[in-house]
């Protein structure tokens, strides 16, 4: 059942371009202004497929079967206090839990690590695919790790009646309130000492969000008819129920700037696992790994992002890459 829930959801994220596609594409795009110099050349080289493929991890949920459960972790199953008091590493938790009960309940924070691991190796390898493949599904599962409703197993509202909060807080309120967020905090990528603890704490402030997100559903609610807080629709032949854009709003100023943070704090963590990994691998001189040599013209370009992205115009200069490939109609 748990399998059926992640791939309905699945197909939910895809139809509507959500957190899976515009928020993760634009956290991923952000974590490239981070890096050290000596990374950002090799990563702004290959920033178009990082960004692009950045949703590919959900894609994947429709026809891999062992997908979903590296995208959340319910933590009520695995009982009280489990969000201080689970293993950071994974042996440690497959010997507490055993390895069906972990992937049947999630394993986010454990496959983060699993690829930031796979990560470093590329680096060390020195291969330009891997290290892209890799950076990019790394950077996926980082921005799941901060989605509140990506470590609960009341994962839609369906359990406190609230149902069709995962949509409306990971794509309804990104979509509408995208041009008001700042997509610049400063931050230069950190080397993680500790990763697992790095990803457990972003799953624990993560997790801590939610008594606030379903308690200000509840208080906007009030404001709100049936008819005005939801909208109706057929879908396959069946009527679908989701919040209304009128709502969404409501709902959004009352949150303020809770999305938006979470959102940059994704786009740091992936920067610091990154360049963590590269350290790691010792540091690997990556400029040979770049399609061509760097040119005058192209590293004008990169300058002007980065200015763009420090005054916080990417959007404005239509340079954010998630939102001009969905207004010029591009797709995958």
């Amino acid at each position: 059942m748990r399998f059926i829930r992640v791939l309905l959801l699945a197909i939910v994220i895809v139809g509507l371009s959500s957190w899976g596609f515009l928020v993760h594409r634009t956290s991923t795009q952000l974590a490239v202004y981070q890096l050290p110099e000596t990374m950002q050349h090799f990563f702004y080289d290959g920033m178009d497929y990082l960004v692009r493929y950045s949703v590919r991890p959900d894609q994947r949920r429709n026809g891999d079967p062992s997908e979903g459960p590296k995208h959340f972790i319910d933590i009520e199953r695995f009982g009280a206090n489990a969000a201080t008091a689970m293993p950071l590493d994974w042996n440690s938790a497959v010997a507490r839990y055993g390895e069906d009960s972990l992937k049947r309940n999630g394993i986010v924070p454990y496959w983060v690590i699993n690829q930031k691991e796979k990560l470093t190796e590329a680096f060390r390898s020195g291969n330009r695919d891997s290290i892209l493949f890799y950076a990019t599904d790394l950077a996926h599962y980082i921005g799941d790790a901060n989605v509140p409703l990506h470590t609960t197993e009341n994962h839609d509202g369906q359990l406190t009646g609230q149902k069709g909060m995962h949509s409306l807080w990971e794509s309804a309120i990104p979509e509408i309130e995208l041009a008001s967020y700042s997509l610049y905090e400063a931050h230069e990528a950190t080397y993680l000492k500790n990763p697992e603890e790095a990803i457990w704490k972003a799953v624990r402030e993560a997790n801590a969000l939610l008594p606030q997100m379903f308690a200000m559903e509840k208080e906007v609610s009030k404001d709100f008819t049936d008819s005005t807080k939801y909208r109706y629709q057929m879908r396959n032949g069946r009527e679908s129920r989701s919040y209304s854009s009128a709502f969404a709003r409501a709902y959004a100023q009352k949150l303020a700037p809770g999305i938006n943070q979470q959102l940059l704090k994704s786009g740091h963590l992936i920067a610091d696992f990154w360049y963590t990994a590269w350290v790691d691998a010792g540091k690997p001189n990556l400029d040979g790994l770049l399609k061509a040599p760097a040119t005058a013209q192209g590293r004008s370009a990169w300058a002007q992002e980065l200015i763009s992205y420090k005054t916080n115009q990417l959007l404005q200069n239509k340079m954010l890459r998630a939102r001009e490939k969905q207004e010029s109609g591009g797709g995958d």
